[in-house]
């Protein structure tokens, strides 16, 4: 069994699967139906309106529907786009058993423990028919697919075959039937429409299931007597045609499976069974160790299964899928039907070209595993699971035609692969060796293993292998028995080589990794679903080309990826060359694919700084989009990016991250907002360009910043024009400002007298030497005039360092790609729109400001003339003086301003979705996000110490000169990376390893009674998983199991603790020591739980409920001394066997213990969940902050505990 996704729930007793899209429906025992995406094993949708369990679910194979059907005798059609129960079928009388839809007409057919099924028209929604004669409960009823046939199974031990013929006329030609109609109305069970055609006895007990075959005239049957019985049917009989044992528990389901000669059963027994139908044995059983099995489901079109469990369900193949296939010198080996086959990808020509005789062998899953193909001796080697591993070696024959059936070489290991032309190696993992053998399978050499855990073999190049064992491959040379290199991986299933050999790509399950020949490590991607295959392109050396389930991708050298096309099914890549694909599909057939490469190659030629090819790809290829333009931008090209955009607001972005001034001033016209002026005048300031500056602040009609850019660039004049402004507008402190940049002492002066200030206007005035002023300031002062100090400073303002021109910038040589693309700056720029000689000269500052509704008032200017407009710059034309500042043709100089590189902080937060990366870069608040939409987290003040110290310590501080600040260094992982495009991770405080060490010191306390300190620590432990991050799948799952045990144990100690503060209420001390038993806590801990609460019922005289517990202490193999106090107590208490008082307690009725109230909440009572540790609660509390993690949200939607980026793509 292959299995390919698996889901933890309650029991599984319905399941369907969508019939074009990777969905699949269960309905579970708690009356919740859920909908999965079996391919990305994410829950999609979840339905909860059944009250109590739901055993039958089925998907339309057309419509966008779905019904189910359960025990609250609903039938309950769903439209699974409004995600809404469309309407109910009432009619049925006890619990629905099965419900499935007819392939081509409106009809529901359902089953009943009422005795009857029921056939309904959906469109109509109404019952058109009900099949009587069941003496029993009807366990299933099903259509079949093309004849006018229902077959059902029942309790009664039999098997009914229903004839539908007469109701399918009725619908298709209602005329005929219009004079049987009123008869019918009078018959209570919808008159003669199904008639039984077959009964089939032979079972002894009652039966579960029974199935039609899709095409032939058979029927699979599976009952309480254990066995699986085979009936055939012709027109007039039925006859059982063989039973099936091996079950040794009630059969629950049966089927036939679609596409292979096999039956498929499951049982109470916890196994699911595969049987020959032709030789009626059985070929493989798959057991659990704790589950039974309810239902099974096929995949309408896919070699899928689907099995439901008492804890969930499992979606599985019986076999590989795969062809086993090599590829050298353009041609394709592959098996298909029991033939070697050879491809000819250039002609495309294909030749039968050995058949094989395969040995035989009984079970699933021994078709071909691996091919290795000799090109020096034309030679295959074979490997396949046959006996537990096993090889075969053919010698291919010159021009045979498929004909020779020669009698292969055979011999018994886990791997073979060839490592030179004369010799092939061997993994024989019994004797922990790998064999040498030559072409007439001899053995010529033995080699230890260099790692026992090696369980595979890969070629590597002549003489040596590429051995793999549980977390790492090796590179062996088996002549020299030495391990050459070594590189630390998951689990890898294949191996492909680039043509030169330079390269090698690993593919694991959700992993792919680039490396050299020699294992050097040069990139990781992480898919969210399974990697299938993969090639290197051929024409373009160093992509790698791999296809997932449902994509086509790409790699690049430095790690950067993209998706090249979308599929409907998955494909086996076999080679790329240039645009073409060629590839595999599931049935062994050659598909050629076109694929645009012109992306992989763009990055590529910009990764290996080809520019020249770069340019004339965006000369002449159509690459444009947000993708190319974001990637660009991340690899610092924003200045090619450009050239790409018609957008003005990502031209102006563009241009301003590449300081190109002239295209961010054009994008800045364009788009005329107050936002982007003032952008542009921060980057125009920070090149040192203030003329630029200067028109960005007179369209922001920013006066404050304006005066301040005349002071430093020394441009009096405008200043003055300034204070003229402020004046007008009435703006006292601009006008003191302006006054104060232009040391003007007489005009500060009468802007402090005008403002009532007389006492700053008199020592304003003597200070600066103005004695009359200051004399009559005085008078008017009288006795309030401040004394002054004996040596003022005078306020005078600084000598500009430049008065005209902009500010001196950094000659440069001309950008590669300045010019490069017909442009020469600005986007539609005309030459005689700008004029560079009035720059700085006559950008004169308007006479007319409208200040609010006031009328325009008037200031004499510069030469006395009075002009209209204002502040209106409309009329003032931008200047570009770009002869000394910007490239405005393709034969000036550039000036090139380094950009700010990218802090290492902000880098771990670009990549990564994780809080704990987050939080140790100091991004709190996208920290908080995530954690908030993944764990539903809303109380973090619990986290803030966390936060404080996770980010402290992924940072270190140090010390400088005294006049400059400390200069923090985040710290990173290490030998995690390589190149500068890997991914980036902080060190982290929080290690998994520390908090298991954490939970130990929890448990010793737990054990000696310390509640309040283990409660601290099991709470520590809680709150601080959030912030984790992990390496690996598995110890995600370790993750998730803390989190688990943490939540048990708060619930625990808080119950415990509850009841040591009840001391009056004995009766509900006994609820909560009854309730403290039923948490999943360690065993050791389990029996002090129930000597405690066995001790207070028995005091309470609560004598059989004591006696339970003294059985169940009793069954955990308890300290002696404690044993026999149990029997002492159970001895006592089956003489008076009898409760006192009734407590809230019923051990029979499977529950959960409320985090908030501490009462229990037994099977099919509504509650609801914390998204984080899953504590239960009663309805009343959803919304609230729940009280066993003290985070998150009671009832909030969240999407799951996040704590690797093997979780993520």
């Amino acid at each position: 069994m292959l299995t390919k996704f698996e889901t933890k729930s309650n029991r599984v007793k319905g399941l369907s699967f969508h019939s074009r899209r990777p969905w699949i429906l269960a309905s579970l025992h708690s009356g919740v139906i859920q909908l999965w995406d079996y391919r990305m094993g994410t829950l999609i949708d979840r339905f909860d309106e059944h009250e109590g369990p739901v055993r039958g679910v089925h998907f339309h194979n057309s419509q966008p529907l779905f019904v189910s059907g359960g025990d609250d005798y609903k039938i309950k059609v769903w439209n699974y786009k409004l995600r809404r129960c469309l309407f109910t079928l009432l009619g049925h009388l006890d619990y629905i058993r099965t419900v499935q839809f007819h392939q081509e007409y409106p009809w529901i057919v359902s089953a009943s423990d009422d005795q009857t099924i029921r056939i309904w028209n959906w469109q109509s929604r109404t019952c058109i028919s009900v099949l009587t004669g069941h003496n029993h409960y009807v366990m299933c009823a099903s259509f079949h697919v093309k004849e006018d046939y229902v077959v059902s199974a029942s309790l009664d031990q039999t098997v009914r075959v229903w004839d539908i013929g007469a109701l399918r006329k009725k619908t298709v030609a209602p005329a005929e039937d219009i004079l049987r109609l009123s008869q019918m109305n009078t018959d209570l069970f919808g008159g003669g429409d199904a008639v039984v055609k077959y009964v089939l006895e032979g079972h002894d007990r009652g039966v579960n299931w029974a199935a039609f075959h899709p095409t032939l005239p058979l029927i699979v049957s599976g009952a309480d007597d254990r066995q699986v019985k085979l009936w055939r049917m012709n027109d007039t009989k039925a006859w059982e045609v063989d039973t099936l044992r091996g079950h040794i528990n009630n059969v629950s389901c049966v089927m036939f499976h679609a596409r292979q000669d096999i039956i498929v059963s499951n049982s109470e027994d916890k196994s699911i069974r595969v049987w020959d139908m032709s030789k009626r044995t059985g070929v493989q059983t798959f057991r659990r160790e704790h589950d039974r099995f309810w239902i099974l489901a096929a995949h309408p079109e896919m070699n899928l299964l689907a099995a439901g469990h008492d804890s969930g369900m499992i979606v599985f193949k019986l076999e590989r899928e795969r062809p086993a296939h090599t590829v050298y010198g353009g041609v394709l080996y592959y098996v298909k039907e029991r033939h070697i086959r050879g491809y000819d990808l250039a002609s495309a020509r294909e030749t039968a070209v050995i058949s094989m005789r395969r040995a035989n062998s009984t079970g699933m899953n021994q078709s071909p595993r691996s091919m290795s193909y000799n090109p020096a001796e034309n030679a295959v080697l074979i490997s396949s699971d046959v006996d537990g591993g096993s090889y075969e070696l053919y010698m291919i024959p010159k021009d045979s035609g498929g004909r020779d059936s020669q009698e292969p070489k055979r011999g018994i290991g886990a791997s073979a692969v060839f490592v030179a032309r004369n010799r092939f190696a061997v993994l024989d993992r019994v004797g922990n060796q790998i064999v040498l053998k030559n072409l007439k399978n001899e053995v010529t050499k033995k080699c230890p293993l260099p790692i026992i855990s090696i369980d595979a073999l890969f070629y590597a190049g002549t003489g040596n292998l590429l051995c793999r064992a549980e977390d790492r491959l090796i590179i062996f040379d088996v002549q020299q028995r030495s391990i050459l290199s070594e590189i630390q991986t998951p689990f890898v299933k294949y191996v492909v080589w680039s043509s030169d050999m330079e390269n090698v790509a690993l593919l694991s399950k959700h992993a792919l990794i680039i490396a050299s020949k020699k294992l050097e490590h040069r990139c990781t991607l992480h898919e969210t679903i399974r990697i299938k295959s993969g090639a290197w392109d051929e024409t373009n050396l160093g992509v790698f080309v791999y296809a997932t389930l449902n994509h086509i991708k790409y790699c690049l050298p430095n790690g950067d990826s993209g998706i090249i096309k979308t599929l409907d099914v998955p494909i086996y890549i076999i080679k790329v060359l240039g645009g073409v694909l060629y590839c595999l599909d599931r049935d062994g057939k050659i598909r050629t694919l076109q694929i645009d490469s012109s992306e992989y190659v763009f990055k590529l030629a910009l990764i290996r700084r080809k520019f020249d090819e770069v340019i004339q790809m965006i000369k002449s290829s159509q690459l444009c989009g947000q993708a190319i333009i974001a990637y660009l931008q991340q690899k610092g090209y924003p200045e090619i990016a450009l050239h790409f955009v018609k957008d003005e607001r990502t031209r102006f972005n563009l241009a301003i991250e590449s300081g190109n001034i002239a295209i961010a001033v054009a994008s800045a016209k364009e788009i005329d907002e107050k936002d982007h002026w003032y952008r542009l005048g921060v980057e125009a300031l920070r090149q040192g360009n203030h003329e630029i500056v200067e028109y960005s602040y007179q369209k922001t009609k920013n006066f404050e910043r304006l005066s301040f850019l005349y002071l430093i660039t020394g441009n009096l004049e405008k200043l003055r024009m300034m204070m003229k402004i402020a004046e007008m507008r009435n703006d006292i402190m601009g006008r003191y400002h302006n006054g104060l940049y232009l040391g003007d002492v007489q005009e500060r002066v009468k802007i402090l007298e005008e403002s009532g200030q007389l006492a700053l206007a008199y020592a304003t005035a003597a200070t600066h030497g103005l004695k009359e002023t200051a004399s009559r300031l005085a008078e008017e002062l009288g006795d309030k005039a401040p004394s002054l100090p004996d040596k003022g400073e005078l306020m005078l303002p600084p000598v500009p360092v430049v008065r005209d021109g902009n500010w001196p910038l950094l000659l440069v040589t001309k950008g590669l790609f300045d010019g490069s693309f017909g442009d020469t700056g600005a986007v539609g720029m005309e030459e005689d729109e700008v004029d560079a000689e009035p720059w700085g000269e006559d950008v004169e500052i308007g006479e007319e400001i409208q200040v609010g509704d006031e009328a325009p008032v008037e200031a004499e200017a510069k030469g006395g003339d009075e002009e209209d407009g204002g502040w209106e710059m409309e009329e003032l034309e931008l200047p570009v003086d770009l002869s000394a500042t910007e490239a405005v043709s393709s034969t000036a100089c550039t000036f090139v301003t380094p950009s700010l590189g990218v802090p290492l902080s902000q880098k771990w937060t670009n990549v990564s979705s994780l809080a704990g990366e987050h939080v140790a870069a100091g991004a709190f608040d996208t920290a908080m996000r995530l954690l908030n939409r993944q764990l539903g987290i809303k109380n973090f003040e619990p986290l803030k110490p966390l936060f404080e110290d996770l980010h402290m310590a992924s940072h270190v501080f140090l010390p400088s000169f005294t006049s400059v600040p400390v200069i923090p260094l985040a710290l990173e992982k290490s030998g995690e990376f390589s190149g500068s495009n890997a991914r980036r991770s902080p060190a982290l405080i929080y290690q998994l390893s520390s908090l298991e060490d954490k939970l130990k010191v929890a448990y010793k306390a737990t054990t000696e009674g310390r509640f309040m300190e283990a409660l601290r620590l099991f709470l520590s432990l809680l709150q601080t998983i959030p912030l984790l991050v992990v390496d690996s799948r598995k110890e995600v799952d370790e993750v998730k199991e803390l989190v688990s045990i943490c939540k048990e144990y708060v619930l625990a100690l808080k119950i415990e603790l509850k009841r040591k503060e009840t001391k009056d209420d004995l009766v509900r001390q006994q609820e909560l020591a009854a309730y403290f038993t039923h948490c999943n806590l360690q065993n050791v801990h389990v029996k002090l739980s129930l000597q405690s609460a066995m001790g207070l019922c028995f005091k309470g005289k609560n004598f059989n409920t004591a006696a339970m517990f003294a059985r169940r202490l009793l069954e955990l193999n308890p300290p002696q001394q404690a044993a026999a106090k149990a029997r002492q107590v159970l001895a006592a208490c089956e003489k008076n066997a009898r409760d006192e008082v009734e407590l809230n307690y019923d051990p029979r009725n499977p529950f959960t213990v409320c985090g908030a109230t501490f009462t229990p909440i037994y099977k099919g009572s509504k509650d609801v969940s914390c998204p984080y540790c899953s504590a239960r609660f009663v309805p009343d509390f959803a919304g609230n902050i729940c009280n066993i993690c003290e985070l998150s949200v009671i009832g909030a939607d969240a999407s799951g505990l996040l704590c690797s980026m093997t979780q993520v793509r």
